[in-house]
């Protein structure tokens, strides 16, 4: 799930003007470790002013603050052009060693606030928790009670007005789940403040299980070498030897998060 809250304007005028933000292209990486769960997630966003993103997640019960550890990807913010590349066809013959894509060479106490590359990060453990959160970035609390998502945890993201459409770097983090035998992906979107119950997606769900296995409908990259590129360079979130697989959700379909069991198909 992933929701957008943003400053609402004071005057009639620029709430009358104001356009919602525009997200495309997402791509989420997921993957279990024991009874944590790795996730990083991009996009493309056109926001006009301050956003904050929001992702509910499925956090073990009575987890707290310190539970959440981010991962600061800002030193790739290719990753995700990466693992894209490595289930691309090949376009070219390379001179040796087979084919490389084009383009690729080698009140109540306030909630910490952490800068994780080119984000203001912070976890709130419940939704109790928003009243500690800056008030310009909340939700309003009809929209949580329209969700699945009242003993959840939220990762929450301070992204700044981008002007134009701008590509995000990958934020990422790791959290306890309450379910290790799932992994999840936040694919529910709200980017208006509504919860709707069909929704545009654009996404990409790249995923790597221990036991190996792939779905039959997901597809398996063509350059490994780009994947393990990916993976020295990913802060551990992409695992070095297990392999990757990726699943694409389009067009207009439920507005709903997404889960695939830790060894075989979508749940």
């Amino acid at each position: 799930m992933c929701c957008f809250a943003f400053p609402t304007p004071t005057s009639l005028l620029a709430r009358m003007l104001v356009r919602p933000i525009r997200v495309h292209n997402t791509q989420i990486f997921a993957r279990l470790d024991g009874p944590q769960q790795l996730v990083a997630y991009a996009m493309n966003l056109r926001a006009r002013s301050e956003v904050a993103m929001i992702l509910p997640l499925p956090v073990r019960p009575g987890a707290d603050e310190a539970d959440l550890h981010f991962i600061d990807l800002s030193a790739a913010p290719d990753l995700f052009d990466l693992l894209h590349l490595a289930f691309m066809p090949p376009p070219m013959p390379a001179a040796k060693g087979g084919f490389m894509p084009q383009g690729i060479s080698r009140s109540r106490q306030t909630l910490i606030v952490r800068q994780v590359g080119a984000f203001e990060a912070s976890f709130v453990p419940s939704i109790a928790d928003f009243d500690r959160l800056d008030p310009r970035f909340r939700l309003p609390d009809a929209v949580w009670s329209e969700l699945p998502v009242h003993d959840f945890g939220f990762a929450v993201f301070k992204l700044r007005e981008t002007g134009g459409d701008a590509k995000i770097h990958p934020m990422a983090f790791r959290f306890p789940t309450r379910d290790p035998a799932r992994i999840f992906f936040p694919t529910l979107h709200i980017h208006d403040g509504k919860a709707h119950s069909h929704a545009r997606f654009d996404h990409s769900l790249y995923y790597q299980r221990s036991d190996s296995s792939v779905d039959p409908d997901h597809a398996r990259p063509l350059f490994t070498e780009l994947v393990t590129r990916a993976a020295e360079r990913s802060n551990g979130l992409v695992h070095r030897e297990w392999p990757l697989a990726r699943a694409t959700l389009t067009g207009r379909r439920a507005n709903a998060d997404t889960w695939f069991t830790a060894s075989g198909s979508a749940a």
